[in-house]
């Protein structure tokens, strides 16, 4: 056969490739024109029909129902430095404060656990899960080790979360997150918001072209999944599944939430959700007022609504080999796995999607068998264009009417592809943005064709889909400030200082006062005066120490805090420094409960440790309706009566100040309440006028017979101005006899 013939059957088979190569683009292309057509048409008749019936719903109604718990699921598998970004991070952006974060560690990675354990000493609503098997095992059965310990948790501070979110810990949260999902899982089981990926430099197109298929996917393909099927796929991160849902998961699976198997646990999650007839929802809901974007850069031809989303950000791999890996997980998971274990439902709708779902195994083959195609069309076209007296190569592709008109639908539907990736891309990122899509279509192209011969080859290796292993896909995180702090225990601290003796500690430890902690036993006791405990505590967690006059402070600077603040939060403002408000707490304020601060008061805030009991008597004083007047007054008529000197009064009223004591210490040192639940019920009981104990018997946290003990008990604990100055005043010999009694 000579060269020309082989060429001439070169030819041909190029012909019949591009005939197939072609029919299946159109069908594939006519699916994704009905997407686009229900999603154009859907939004126009909402746009004239619903929307103008009613107003859209504005944010602010996100704050009306009070915050229910919420705990955030976060598998960590060598994710050193991360942990606390994240932390941090979500403490200072979230405008939400009933929430705990769960890491899931692995006993065979000791940085990430000594990582999450300096986190957990600065946030008390961070907690380690460390995973029964050494890692890295599945996402899934980390997932499943958390939940565990989440169940187990809730047993022990008797609290129950009403909403269970999914993410890693490079996520960025936007501030309203927590509070949509809390506004929607009493009524969704499955609550999905868009993932939008961090930009990179406009030449990384391989971390970039993951921005281009969220945008379109999230922007127009789940919303049209959910119109038209009800069913939401889950993205692994920015997921709340609701009580029942998990306890529904849980019960299916027989203890076991999450598919140990599947490489995309998340996905298979919400096909069993919707088998159960529970509800989904993919919430696409702007935040901004008619001042303007709540807190993203504008860029130009983005979107005002579209480009305000709550949302997840994060970063998306830059190297091919990752990109590549972490495709061909998704592939596996999805299409083959998918396939494995959900077959087909029996309902055309939702295996219309499923049928979309999977028909990558297929078209990403198509896709880079088109551009090779295009490819050697196009050299052939150069030939000939540069050879004039060569043959007509591109000849043998003239074909009939059905040919050419074969090859102006995909070219038309290609145009409507580029056009609606421009339109979903430049709505969140910009025209800039957009108009790059269109070349990272084949950069797109060809890593779906490396991921799909990857997860094949994978799959022939392994002999079953179910069978191949988890291949963690690292992340970047935005950069910010290192603020760890570990925090020594603080009685360690009064030892090495020398303001207690080890022997004092431990008889203390045992013989511990009833309704006190360790450190108020000790200032009760007499074994601590309030700045000795004071000023370690400060150092200790980074803030100034001072004495507290609460009388004196001005009444301006008070109504600078609402009182239910001030109450909530047990703090007293004590002045303006810049632009700062002081205020003083009698202990740690987490950096989650001092960013909610700032939120609630306009403005930036900082706090200086009092001694103790100084801000519950300035509390009572200002707030409470229970002041101590009565007490000043009895301390200045004895000194006028000359039965107490000025310096005896002084020592009187701070002893007297160090043993005030708040109903939550009791009830928290009894046992009765846990502190993570005394903060949940804090934040409820702001919107409440009953005093704090009617509000937690209310509420079924303790019974009312609880309440009348811890009541006398904190009555016992606290002296009577009477009584202490009786005690200073009492003759030497009727001292002794009350000592000897």
């Amino acid at each position: 056969m000579s060269l020309v013939d082989v060429f001439s059957t070169y030819l041909f088979g190029l012909s019949l490739v591009v005939i197939v190569v072609a029919l299946l683009m159109l069908i594939s292309g006519l699916d994704d024109l009905f997407i686009d057509l229900v999603y154009w048409v859907r939004r126009g008749w909402r746009s004239l029909t619903v929307y103008r019936r009613s107003e859209r719903m504005a944010y602010q109604a996100l704050l009306a129902p009070a915050e229910k718990p919420l705990a955030i699921m976060v598998p960590a598998w060598q994710e050193t430095g991360v942990i606390g970004h994240m932390a941090e991070l979500a403490a200072t952006t979230l405008d939400y404060e009933n929430y705990h974060i769960f890491v899931g560690t692995y006993p065979n990675d000791e940085d990430t656990q000594r990582d999450v354990d300096a986190v957990c000493a600065r946030f008390p609503n961070v907690h380690k899960v460390v995973c029964a098997r050494p890692g890295p095992t599945s996402k899934a059965d980390c997932l499943n080790n958390v939940l565990d310990a989440i169940l187990r948790f809730e047993s022990q501070a008797r609290i129950a979360f009403a909403g269970f979110i999914l993410h890693d810990a490079e996520d960025v949260l936007s501030a309203m997150e927590l509070r949509l999902f809390n506004y929607l899982v009493e009524r969704k089981d499955l609550i999905q918001v868009p993932v939008y990926p961090f930009e990179r430099q406009w030449a990384n197109f391989t971390s970039l072209h993951y921005l281009d298929e969220f945008a379109e996917l999230h922007g127009k393909d789940v919303p049209v999944r959910e119109a038209l099927a009800g069913q939401v796929p889950s993205a692994g991160v920015g997921t709340c599944f609701s009580r029942r849902a998990v306890l529904a998961l849980i019960e299916e699976g027989n203890g076991i939430a999450f598919d140990v198997q599947s490489l995309t646990e998340d996905y298979d999650i919400g096909l069993r959700l919707k088998q159960r007839g529970m509800q989904e929802i993919f919430a696409r809901f702007p935040v901004f007022d008619m001042n303007g974007s709540q807190g993203k850069v504008r860029h130009f031809g983005d979107s005002r609504r579209e480009s305000n989303v709550i949302c997840v950000r994060e970063y998306f791999p830059d190297r091919l080999s990752t990109a590549v890996r972490q495709k061909s997980r998704w592939i596996i998971g999805i299409v083959y796995q998918g396939y494995r274990t959900h077959g087909w439902t029996g309902k055309p709708i939702l295996d219309y999607f499923l049928w979309r779902d999977r028909k990558g195994a297929l078209n990403n083959f198509v896709s880079f068998a088109a551009m090779l195609i295009l490819l050697q069309l196009a050299i052939l076209w150069l030939v000939q264009a540069l050879w004039t007296d060569s043959p007509k190569f591109l000849s043998i592709f003239t074909g009939g009417w059905w040919f050419h008109a074969l090859l102006l639908a995909n070219l038309l539907l290609m145009a409507n592809r580029m056009l609606q990736r421009v339109i979903f891309v430049s709505g969140y990122y910009g025209l800039a943005q957009g108009l790059l899509s269109v070349p990272r279509l084949l950069w797109g192209n060809l890593i779906n064709f490396l991921a799909n011969c990857r997860a094949i080859a994978q799959i022939i290796q392994c002999g079953d889909p179910r069978r191949v292993a988890w291949d963690k896909t690292t992340h970047d995180f935005p950069s910010l400030g290192d603020g760890r702090r570990g925090l020594q225990a603080l009685e360690d601290v009064l030892v090495a200082q020398g303001a207690l003796s080890q022997a004092q500690l431990q008889h203390a430890t045992h013989h511990r006062i009833d309704g006190l902690h360790l450190c108020s036993s000790l200032i009760h006791a007499g074994l601590l005066r309030p700045e000795q405990l004071a000023r370690p505590m400060a150092e200790q967690i980074g803030v100034p120490c001072e004495s507290v006059d609460a009388h004196a402070i001005d009444e301006a600077i008070i109504a600078r805090v609402p009182a239910h603040i001030a109450l909530h939060y047990a703090v007293l403002p004590l002045r303006v420094e810049g632009k700062a408000l002081v205020l003083a707490s009698e202990s740690y304020i987490d950096p989650v409960s001092l960013a909610a601060l700032a939120r609630k008061l306009g403005g930036p805030v900082r706090y200086v440790l009092a001694h103790k009991g100084q801000v519950t008597v300035g509390l009572r004083h200002w707030h409470a309706h229970a002041g101590d007047a009565a007490a000043v007054q009895t301390l200045d008529q004895a000194v006028r009566s000359g039965r107490l000197r000025r310096e005896q009064a002084n020592a009187l009223w701070e002893r007297y100040v160090s043993r005030q004591v708040m109903l939550g210490e009791v009830l928290v040192a009894r046992g009765c309440l846990d502190e993570i639940v005394l903060r949940a019920m804090l934040l409820n009981h702001a919107r409440s006028a009953q005093r704090l104990g009617d509000f937690l018997v209310e509420q079924g946290v303790i019974d009312g017979d609880t309440l009348q003990h811890a009541l006398a008990v904190q009555d016992a604990l606290q002296p009577q101005i009477e009584d202490l100055i009786d005690d200073v005043c009492a003759p030497p010999l009727a001292q002794a006899a009350g000592a000897r009694g």
